[in-house]
């Protein structure tokens, strides 16, 4: 009886993730539309991120803010991500001193 609920589970949490990827090519939306979709990603992961950024340190929120811009400079000049992680975590530290 376990495994039929087991199976059961994983085909009704797959199902839904793995039919919009065959629907969507035979789907042509509105140019608004793609645009609007190509934007979730960034947004996503601004709305993951920026909370964190702001508590890093709960009583000095700048510190994260700064950090954050550190990491997005680093990051327009294509630098490593490693290297945009250490130097943001340096930076968090050094205004911690």
């Amino acid at each position: 009886m376990i495994w039929f609920i087991i199976i059961g589970m994983a085909v009704v949490t797959v199902l839904p993730r793995v039919i919009p990827v065959y629907i969507v090519d035979f789907i042509q939306f509105p140019l608004w539309m793609n645009k609007w979709l190509k934007a979730i990603p960034y947004a996503a992961l601004g709305a993951l991120i920026f909370p964190g950024i702001m508590t890093v340190i709960p009583e000095r929120p700048y510190v994260g803010v700064i950090a954050g811009v550190v990491a997005m400079i680093l990051a327009w000049f294509r630098i490593h991500v490693i290297g945009v992680v250490a130097i943001a975590i340096i930076t968090v530290y050094l205004f911690t001193i």
